[in-house]
């Protein structure tokens, strides 16, 4: 059982795959243990912030954090928290499992293409730089 599990938390599906790594995180978390869901906005990058006001990206802001507290109601561990970021995927969920004192990454993952071979999809940096063990969900 694992004391501490991050669940790297994806939106784009309607929080369909993360509920499945809730569940797992459920199976295999003590019954004193906490699970963090974590999700990182992207920078806007610096020929939209012009377009974009400020009450938008709050509104945005919001409405993600009302999606992760929704999943996050699926949880069943004593203590469950909702990580809320912005930049780079793999940089932040690295950080906030080091802040969380994580014992376990769970993310989900996409099968390759070229891209991925060439750059590396967030699951695989995450592998490759993590101190802690990594659960990747297909």
């Amino acid at each position: 059982m694992y004391t501490s599990i991050l669940v790297a938390a994806a939106l784009f599906n309607k929080g369909a795959t993360t509920r499945g790594l809730i569940q797992k995180a459920n199976r295999l978390v003590a019954a004193d243990g906490r699970i963090t869901l974590v999700h990182v906005l992207d920078e806007i990058p610096a020929y939209l912030t012009a377009a974009i006001t400020q009450e938008q990206v709050m509104a945005h802001r919001k409405a993600l954090r009302e999606q992760l507290e929704s999943l996050a109601a699926s949880a069943r561990a004593k203590t469950v928290d909702i990580d809320l970021r912005g930049g780079r995927p793999s940089e932040n969920i690295l950080a906030s499992a080091a802040e969380n004192h994580a014992d376990l990454i769970m993310i989900a993952s996409h099968k390759p293409g070229l891209s991925d071979y060439l750059i590396g999809s967030t699951a695989a940096r995450v592998v490759r730089h993590s101190p802690v063990s990594v659960l990747v969900s297909r």
